[in-house]
Parts: structure tokens; sequence; C-alpha cells
């Protein structure tokens, strides 16, 4: 009977036994199962989130896209067009005020020749100088020259900078201009030649200083 019983002892024990094992067995095998699975989850639902994002900011853009490439470069062109415009018309101003204020310089240049050296040499009535070969046609020059200041005054003047036709206004002059000046060059080079002849005489040298401290 003993031994019997010690056999039904021992395949008790042996059934404990082994279900303790298939259970610990059935834990190691579900555990990293139920992990991973569980990890997996969590990255694809990550993963479903970035998507997502990205989904929505492709579609944000495909959205907005046709509205700037409808409007933006055309209302960048329209303002580079207009700021070009307004240095282009602020440079056209400048130089049109400088041509003026030039001729008013040369005209006054003019000025003090004919009055502090032409007329006063005249007056001398020195007979071996010769006062018109000298000065050729200037006093002509300065006339044509007063003539040009005044058209372009009146072009420029109460009249807003687009509609100032400056071209006009040498158009219109161009004939005489090249007149008078042909005139002029063409004596040039004889009275270079007259004046270094009259500043080898003392005595003219003398009258041509007097009238050079007179600019002065």
């Amino acid at each position: 009977d003993c031994p019997g019983k010690e056999g039904t002892g021992g395949r008790k024990r042996n059934l404990t036994l082994l279900r303790n094992k298939l259970y610990m067995g059935q834990r190691r095998r579900t555990e990293p199962v139920v992990e991973s699975t569980a990890t997996a989850g969590d990255q694809g639902s990550l993963r479903r989130s970035q998507s997502d994002r990205t989904e929505y900011s492709q579609k944000l853009q495909e959205k907005m896209a046709p509205q700037l490439v409808s409007s933006t470069p055309a209302t960048l062109l329209q303002e580079d067009e207009e700021e070009v415009s307004r240095r282009m018309m602020a440079r056209r101003v400048k130089i049109i005020a400088e041509l003026m204020q030039t001729e008013k310089d040369y005209i006054s240049d003019l000025d003090l020749c004919i009055r502090e050296v032409i007329q006063p040499l005249r007056n001398k009535q020195i007979a071996r100088f010769d006062v018109d070969g000298l000065f050729s046609n200037i006093e002509l020059v300065h006339q044509l020259s007063a003539k040009l200041l005044s058209l372009l005054e009146e072009a420029t003047t109460d009249v807003e900078p687009p509609m100032q036709i400056i071209g006009e206004v040498f158009l219109q002059i161009k004939g005489p201009l090249e007149d008078t000046y042909k005139i002029y060059c063409y004596h040039h080079d004889d009275a270079h030649t007259m004046l270094e002849y009259y500043e080898k005489d003392e005595e003219l040298k003398q009258h041509l200083r007097d009238c050079v401290q007179s600019l002065k």
C-alpha cells in the first residue's frame, strides 16, 4: 500500500510542477507578444499621426498655392514697375534741372566775358587789336543760349514732370544752334593763334591782364 500511496503522491507533485511550468511558459510566450503588440500599436498610432499631419499640410499648401501663384507675382511685378518708373522720373527731373543750371552758368560766364572783356577792349579802340577776330560771334552764341534757356524754362515751369517735353525744345532750336556754333568753331583755331600773338606784345598783353583782373 505504501508504495502505491507514494506513487500517487509523486504523480500529484509531478502534475503540480508540470502545471506550474506550463503556466510560466505560457506567460513567457504571452508577455512579449502583448508588449510587442502594444508597442507596435503605439508606433502605428504615431505613424498615422505623423501621416495625418503631413497630409493636412500638403492639402493646405495645395489650397494656398493657386492664390499665391495667381496674385503674388503679379503684385510684385506691378510694384517693381512702379518703383522703376518712379526712379526713372526722379532721374529725368534731376537731369533736366542740371541741364538748365548748366545753361544758366554758361550764360553768366558769357555775360561776364562780354561786359568785362569785349566791351572794354572795343571802347579802347586799339588799332592792333582785332576784338571781333579774337572773340568771333560769341555775342550771337550768348543770344542763342539765352533763347535756349528761355524755351527750357517755358517747357518746365508749372508743368508736371511727366508732361515736360524737352526734346521738342532742342528740335525747335536745332538749326540756329548748328549755324551759330559752326561759325564759332570754324574761327576757334584762328582766335587761339591770334591770342598767342597778342600775348607776345607787352602793350596788348597788358590790356588783356586788365580785363582778367576785372573779371577776378
